[in-house]
């Protein structure tokens, strides 16, 4: 049995600081869209998920929700290939909606630049990012992030909705993984 313990490195973001900052995310997102009947979560499924459904927890206003699965990492999952893939779509139409797309990390940009721009074709009133984690050092593309839980170094993390093989989505926490174990 695969025990999480054996890859994990360090705690990156410990589970209060993430309950905490996704507090206060949804505090400023209640307050800036205090005006908007129509505000629309987009998830990025599938990491995206964990981060969602805390998130919605803490905006006070009415809203919906949809999901989008989008690829970019071919197998492994560590390093982006450029190359953007819609494996499921909306199901929901956007137009004159404000429109929040809810991610759970950015590295290089170049998904959610894709993402950006297919969305915005489709004429939401607005169309913002909010990310649970944004490695800058990584970014290759710029994209314009409104929310931010927190600002990571570039380091291979996992748990809180991100995998690390497909596994370990469900720890409340996110961890660096101890790439000497992960990769022998």
């Amino acid at each position: 049995m695969m025990d999480y313990r054996y890859y994990l490195k360090e705690v990156l973001i410990s589970e209060e600081q993430l309950q905490q900052r996704i507090v206060e995310i949804g505090a400023q997102i209640s307050k800036d869209y205090s005006n908007s009947d129509s505000l629309l979560l987009i998830c990025i499924l599938r990491g995206g998920v964990l981060f969602l459904t805390d998130l919605m927890r803490h905006i006070t206003i009415p809203h919906a929700i949809d999901f989008m699965a989008v690829s970019s990492y071919g197998m492994g999952g560590r390093e982006s290939q450029g190359a953007v893939r819609i494996k499921m779509d909306l199901m929901t139409d956007i137009r004159d909606r404000d429109v929040l797309i809810v991610e759970d990390i950015v590295d290089s940009g170049h998904t959610l630049s894709s993402v950006m721009q297919l969305l915005s074709t489709r004429k939401p009133a607005s169309l913002n990012i909010c990310t649970l984690l944004d490695k800058e050092e990584r970014r290759e593309v710029e994209v314009p992030i409104r929310y931010r839980g927190f600002a990571i170094p570039n380091k291979f993390v996992f748990g809180y909705g991100l995998d690390l093989d497909e596994l370990f989505r469900n720890l409340p926490f996110v961890g660096v993984v101890d790439l000497e174990k992960y990769d022998a």
